[in-house]
C-alpha cells in the first residue's frame, strides 16, 4: 500500500544523507500481460551508447526497470543507445518511454554481431511520451537511432524495453542460460580471474584455475532445465580431458559429456541432460598452467531463461571448505560516520550487523571527501576469499580491500577505479586480521555509505548469524495459518486472529477507519470489508483496516487470498504484508512491505504486486503492473493473489499465473538491499481515494464492498 500506519513516524535518508521525499504510488514495469506470448528480454541486460550527458544518466539507466532513472545522451546528433540480449532473439515489440528531451527522427536496428544493423522501425515524426512499437526482426542487439532531437538538450529515454523470444520452443535454444548466474570455481588463479568472468558474455575476460588437476567451474541456472547444449571457449590453457556434469542440487553430480582429447578453442557441444547447475570438470590439462575459459554457455530445450528465474541464489558465502562469515557484529572504525537526523546511527557497526536495512555512512559533509575507509576486526588472523559489499547510492568508484595484521599496515588485495555501486561480490585472497574498504574517488558529491560489508573466509574470531528459517519447497503444502471466514452472518473479525486498526489512512486518502463497524461475516462464508459515505473521525467516508500484527507473523512460504474487488473511481483495495519489526519502531520502509494485491476501483481489468524498501519505495517502489489472465476484470468475481516466498526472491501469482518475480540477486545488483528476510504480518484494507487511486466521483458506488473468501499460508 505504500503507507505509513498511525502511530508511526518515518524518515528516508538519500546518499550520504541528503534528503529524499516519499512520493505516493508506484514505479511499475509496465510490460505484457501475464497471458502475451512474448516477454520483457532486455532488463537488466548490458547496454552501451554513444555518450552520456553525465555519470548520473548512463546507458544502463535505461533497461533497469526503474522508470525515476534515465539514459540522456550529450547534446547533439546522431545519439543512439543499445542493449546486448546474450543471445539471438526475435524481436516483436519495442517500448521507449522518452523523457522531455526526445528524439523526433530515429530508428529501431537490430543486429547479429552489433556492426550491421537492420531498421525495423524508422520514424521523422516521433512526438515523445511513450511509443510503443510492433516490429518484426531478429538480432542479438537493438538499438535506437536518433538523428533528430526536439530540444536544445540531447536524447533521452527513462526506458528502452525489448520484447521478444529467445529460441524455439521444443528443440535446442539458442540463448545463453547461463549469462550473468552465479558462477562458483574450485579455484581461481588470482582476483583477477573469477569464476563470474565466464558467464559474463564479455570475451576479454575469463575465469582461469590454479595449475593443478583436478578443477572446475559450476554454474547455477535457477531452477532446473532441460540441458541440451553447452560451448567452451578456451583460453590457452585448456582441458586436455574433461568432463561436462549436470546436477540438481550441485551435490551430487551426472555426467552429460566426457572427453579425453580435448583440443582447446571454442568447443561447441551436443548434450542430453537435466539440472539446475552444470559444470565443466577438467582432469588433465592441456598446458603446464590451470584452466582457463573465456565464455561458459549453457543451451537449454526451452531455449534459456528470457526474465529472471524465480530462484537465483545469493553469490555468498563461497561454498566449499569451512569458510564462513567472519565479520558478523565485529568492531568496526571508519574515517568518520553519520548521526543525525538524515541518517540516524548510521555508524561502522552498522555495515556488519548482517541487517540490509541499516548502513554506515560518512559524516555530512566533513566526511564527504576522499579518502574515506571503514574496517572491521575480524578478532583473530583469517584467510579471507570473498568480500561482499553492498553500497548505498553514495558508492566509491574507485577504491581498494585491504588487510592488516595490526590495522596500521595494510597491504591491498583487490583494487578498483570502476566500482559500479549496488552489490559487488569480490573473490580475493589475503591474510590478515582487519580489513579495510578505503575508498580514493566518491561516485557522487556526498561521501561513502555501505548497507553491508561482509568478509568471508577461514580462521578469525566469528560469530555465528541468528539461523534462517529453511526454504519451503512449491508448491508449498503445509498450512500454518489460515481464516476461512465462515462466522455467521453479522459476526467480527476473529479477534484471536485480526487486530483492528482504526484511523486514519495516508498519500491523502479520505476514509476512516472504524473500529469493526465496516467489517463483517456476511454468512455465506466471506468476509465483507465496506466503504461507506458516512461522516466519522473527522472524515466523510469509512472503511476497515486489520492486521495479524502480533498474533501471526510468517518468513517465507505461499501466502494466499481469495479475494472479489469492489470496481468505482476512488476505491483501492489491497492484500499487503508489512515487516513485523515495524510493530517494534523500525520507521517505514526499512522494515520492509510486500504489496502482494492491489486493485484501482477505476480500472479493474488491471493489478500491481509491489515490494518497497529503503532504496525503492513509493514512487520508486519495484513492482509490476499486469493485466488479469484472459483480460478478465477482476471485479466480476473471486480470484485468488498468491507470493511464494523464500531467501531467494519471491514469486507473485494471480490464479495460479505468474505476473511478477522480484529476484532476490537481481534486486541487490540493480536496486538496493533485499530487507524481506525477516517475519512479516499479513494485512486487508478497503482504502477511499488518495494519490494512487485518484477521487471518488458520482459513480463511485457506495456502500462498495471487498470481499474475501479465505487468507491461507503455507509451508512445507
Amino acid at each position: 500500500m505504500s503507507r505509513v500506519l498511525p502511530g508511526r513516524r518515518w524518515r528516508l535518508a538519500a546518499a550520504g544523507g541528503a534528503a529524499l521525499a516519499l512520493l505516493a504510488g508506484f514505479l511499475v514495469v509496465t510490460g505484457v500481460t501475464a497471458a502475451a506470448a512474448d516477454p520483457l528480454i532486455s532488463q537488466g541486460a548490458p547496454a552501451t551508447a554513444s555518450s552520456t550527458e553525465n555519470a548520473g544518466t548512463p546507458a544502463s539507466a535505461a533497461v533497469d526497470g526503474n522508470t525515476g532513472t534515465r539514459w540522456s545522451s550529450t547534446f547533439n546528433v546522431p545519439q543512439w543507445v543499445q542493449v546486448d540480449l546474450g543471445a539471438t532473439a526475435t524481436i516483436s515489440r519495442v517500448v521507449l518511454n522518452w523523457e522531455a528531451a526526445y528524439a523526433t527522427a530515429f530508428t529501431v536496428q537490430t543486429s547479429a554481431n552489433g556492426t550491421t544493423w537492420t531498421v525495423v522501425h524508422t520514424t521523422t515524426n516521433g512526438t515523445g511520451g511513450v511509443q510503443d512499437l510492433t516490429v518484426s526482426g531478429s538480432g542479438r542487439y537493438v538499438r535506437v537511432n536518433a538523428t533528430a532531437k526536439a530540444t536544445g538538450y540531447g536524447v533521452s529515454l527513462w526506458e528502452f524495453q525489448v520484447y521478444g523470444s529467445t529460441g524455439a520452443t521444443g528443440g535446442c535454444g539458442t540463448a545463453n542460460a547461463a549469462l550473468g548466474r552465479p558462477a562458483t570455481a574450485s579455484s581461481t588463479q588470482s582476483a583477477t580471474f573469477p569464476a563470474s568472468s565466464a558467464v559474463d558474455g564479455n570475451a576479454g575476460t575469463r575465469w582461469s584455475s590454479a595449475a593443478s588437476d583436478p578443477q572446475w567451474l559450476s554454474v547455477d541456472l535457477g531452477s532446473t532445465q532441460s540441458i541440451c547444449g553447452v560451448t567452451l571457449q578456451w583460453e590457452a590453457a585448456y582441458g586436455r580431458a574433461f568432463q561436462v556434469q549436470t546436477s540438481v542440487d550441485g551435490t551430487t553430480w551426472t555426467s552429460v559429456y566426457s572427453t579425453t582429447t580435448g583440443a582447446g578453442g571454442t568447443q561447441t557441444l551436443t548434450v542430453s541432460g537435466s539440472g539446475r547447475y552444470v559444470r565443466v570438470y577438467g582432469t588433465a590439462r592441456g598446458t603446464a598452467w590451470g584452466y582457463s575459459l573465456w565464455e561458459f554457455q549453457v543451451r537449454t530445450g526451452s531455449g534459456g531463461p528470457t526474465n529472471p528465474p524465480t530462484d537465483p541464489p545469493p553469490t555468498d558465502p563461497p561454498p566449499s571448505g569451512d569458510v564462513r562469515l567472519l565479520s558478523y557484529n565485529k568492531p568496526a572504525v571508519a574515517s568518520t560516520y553519520q548521526n543525525d537526523g538524515a541518517c540516524w546511527e548510521c555508524t561502522p557497526a552498522r555495515a556488519f550487523d548482517n541487517d540490509p536495512a541499516s548502513r554506515w555512512a560518512t559524516s555530512a559533509p566533513a566526511g564527504w571527501v576522499d579518502p574515506g575507509w571503514i574496517y572491521v576486526d575480524l578478532g583473530a588472523t583469517a584467510g579471507i576469499t570473498q568480500v561482499v559489499l553492498q553500497w548505498d547510492p553514495a558508492f566509491a568508484r574507485a577504491y581498494q580491500i585491504q588487510v592488516s595484521p595490526n590495522a596500521t599496515t595494510w597491504t591491498t588485495i583487490y583494487s578498483t577505479t570502476t566500482g559500479a555501486g549496488f552489490k559487488e561480490t569480490l573473490n580475493v585472497t589475503g591474510t590478515g586480521r582487519y580489513v579495510r574498504m578505503y575508498g580514493t574517488a566518491r561516485s557522487s558529491t556526498y561521501g561513502y555509505s555501505l548497507w553491508e560489508f561482509k568478509v568471508y573466509g577461514t580462521g578469525g574470531n566469528p560469530t555465528a548469524p541468528p539461523a534462517m528459517p529453511p526454504d519451503p519447497t512449491f508448491p508449498a503444502n503445509r498450512l500454518v495459518w489460515s481464516d476461512e471466514f465462515n462466522g455467521a452472518a453479522g459476526t467480527k473479525p476473529d479477534p484471536a486472529k485480526w487486530t483492528i486498526d482504526p484511523g486514519t489512512g495516508q498519500n491523502n486518502e479520505i476514509q476512516y477507519y472504524t473500529n469493526n463497524n465496516n467489517a463483517n461475516m456476511d454468512g455465506a462464508g466471506s468476509l465483507v470489508i465496506e466503504a461507506r459515505r458516512e461522516t466519522a473521525g473527522g472524515r466523510d467516508y469509512t472503511s476497515h483496516r486489520m492486521n495479524t500484527g502480533n498474533k501471526f507473523h510468517v518468513q517465507y512460504g505461499r501466502i494466499e487470498a481469495r479475494v472479489k474487488v469492489p470496481k468505482g473511481n476512488g476505491l483501492w483495495p489491497a492484500f499487503w504484508m508489512m515487516g513485523a519489526d515495524f510493530l517494534t519502531g523500525r520507521p517505514w520502509p526499512y522494515n520492509g512491505e510486500i504489496d502482494i494485491m492491489e486493485v484501482l476501483g477505476r480500472n479493474t481489468l488491471e493489478g500491481y504486486s509491489t515490494l518497497h524498501a529503503p532504496a525503492y519505495n513509493g514512487g520508486a517502489g519495484y513492482g509490476q503492473k499486469y493485466t488479469a489472465p484472459g483480460g478478465v476484470d477482476l471485479a466480476n468475481d473471486f480470484h485468488v493473489w498468491a507470493v511464494e516466498w523464500d531467501s531467494k526472491g519471491m514469486t507473485f501469482k494471480l490464479d495460479g499465473t505468474t505476473v511478477f518475480v522480484a529476484s532476490k540477486a537481481t534486486v541487490e545488483a540493480t536496486r538496493g538491499p533485499w530487507v524481506f528476510d525477516h517475519p512479516f504480518y499479513v494485512i486487508l484494507n478497503l482504502a477511499v481515494g488518495g494519490d494512487f487511486p485518484g477521487p471518488v466521483d458520482g459513480t463511485t458506488p457506495f456502500p462498495s464492498r471487498m470481499l474475501v473468501d479465505y487468507v491461507r499460508v503455507y509451508q512445507n
